[in-house]
């Protein structure tokens, strides 16, 4: 089992960036909480806005600046690219895109080999520390909610260990309530989180922004309305069938899949809801939803609630 990207494990299962796999994704493990950074050098340029790094990047030929994410099909790709559009910026014809591992994002940012990547946290948080990177934008301004890490495994594992899947689902649902539960919690967490066996880093790091405190490195501070949650009462947790068929309406716009694939019956055979169903009646206390869907708005704007994939992907003025 892993801590994974949503999105990577939807192009494991569609044989994206990698041999196809048959997954399953047993619960959500958090929303929120990610960001993209853009370097100090465009800070001291005045370069704080999307309009202002669109301007830049139009001026200048393509390819000539270098974005950074972390999986071809990854959340951070998907949330970088859209942040890109949103401000006409196109992210293949435009600038140019690199994965890089979210532990190497801040040295490579240091010497030069991109002027901004999205990823998770405390990589944002270390870049504005190290005072060579400001937050631009946090993933939650793009999608408000939005799903993130999932719980992963392969099908075959889950048909072959139901009970034990059942069991692995209803502990880690059990840690998210817990962290949800208090800000000391949260605090608790980020200690743990900080030690050499996990991310080897200052837990002043992560602490602020697990509980939602947010300095952008340049001038701007908040209490952010949807920092990073785990469980609130089992929303967050539930694998909800829209929130997969939202990366694929992505892969979609982006040329990752060349036709549209079948997005309800894709969702429902990756999404494991009858396992989250039995850990969530084994812990107690996990309200379920009367539907696989969920209705989301984005930060142009448009409206995803699952009702026609297709229609939404092609919807927009900017794909590839």
């Amino acid at each position: 089992a892993a801590h994974a990207l949503y999105g990577l494990i939807y192009g494991l299962e569609l044989g994206i960036a990698g041999k196809a796999q048959p997954m399953a994704t047993l619960m959500t493990l958090n929303q929120n909480g990610q960001a993209i950074t853009l370097s100090a050098d465009l800070l001291e340029k005045g370069i704080t806005t999307p309009d202002a790094l669109q301007k830049l990047i139009a001026a200048s030929e393509p390819g000539a600046y270098t974005f950074a994410h972390t999986f071809p099909t990854g959340t951070h790709a998907m949330w970088l690219y859209y942040w890109l559009a949103a401000a006409g910026i196109h992210p293949f014809n435009d600038v140019r895109t690199v994965v890089v591992p979210p532990p190497q994002m801040v040295m490579n940012m240091r010497i030069g080999n991109m002027v901004g990547f999205c990823v998770g946290e405390p990589w944002n948080a270390r870049a504005i520390n190290d005072r060579i990177g400001f937050t631009a934008a946090t993933s939650q301004s793009i999608f408000p909610d939005h799903p993130e890490k999932v719980l992963g495994t392969r099908r075959l594992w889950v048909e072959q260990n139901p009970n034990t899947a059942r069991a692995l689902t209803a502990a880690v649902l059990e840690a998210a309530r817990w962290i949800d539960a208090s800000d000391d919690n949260r605090r608790e967490t980020a200690q743990v989180l900080a030690k050499r066996a996990y991310l080897n880093t200052k837990v002043q790091y992560l602490t602020p922004r697990m509980l939602g405190e947010y300095d952008d490195g340049a001038g701007k501070r908040w209490k952010d309305d949807h920092a990073m949650r785990f469980f609130r009462d089992g929303e967050v947790s539930y694998p909800w069938h829209s929130d997969g068929m939202w990366f694929l309406t992505q892969f979609r716009r982006w040329g990752l899949l060349k036709t549209d694939p079948d997005y309800a019956a894709i969702a429902a055979r990756i999404n494991r809801t009858d396992i989250y169903q039995q850990a969530a009646a084994a812990v107690g206390g996990v309200a379920l939803p009367a539907s696989t869907w969920r209705t989301s708005r984005l930060m142009d704007g448009s409206v995803w609630d699952g009702r026609d994939p297709a229609a939404y992907a092609a919807s927009f003025a900017m794909k590839r």
